[in-house]
């Protein structure tokens, strides 16, 4: 059987931590679940901090301080930004010009994994949403 990966839109890893009943059943039902294979971008924590910074973020800012943490709770790992998912953002139409969505869309595709967002725009790309 092969094992599914989720890569956590940014807002859901903020929501998960902070107001998890923000959270879809269904995806609070997979972040839950101690099987589930959690993935983190690094373009998410870069996200969170520049909007903690520029004081847009506020509810995500004390999570920057213990980040480690929280992936340890969560059971969650990280994924880098790798010259490939930067090479595959050129691929993607313009339907989101949200730099860090776009990475995490090209992330997605390039690893073959299942995306956890609300953001209906994910939506209008050859990726796996899950809500």
């Amino acid at each position: 059987m092969v094992q599914v990966s989720y890569l956590l839109d940014t807002h859901v890893f903020v929501w998960m931590l902070a107001e998890p009943g923000r959270l879809s059943d269904r995806a609070l039902g997979l972040v839950e679940n101690e099987d589930t294979t959690l993935v983190l971008s690094v373009a998410s924590i870069w996200e969170i901090a520049i909007k903690a910074g520029l004081g847009k973020f506020p509810q995500a800012e004390p999570l920057l301080d213990k980040l480690d943490d929280c992936l340890a709770r969560m059971g969650a790992e990280t994924i880098d930004v790798r010259r490939s998912h930067a090479v595959a953002t050129r691929e993607l139409d313009p339907h989101h010009r949200d730099p860090f969505d776009r990475m995490l869309i090209a992330q997605a595709r390039v690893e073959n994994m299942q995306i956890i967002t609300a953001d209906p725009a994910f939506r209008r790309y050859d990726v796996d949403i899950v809500w």
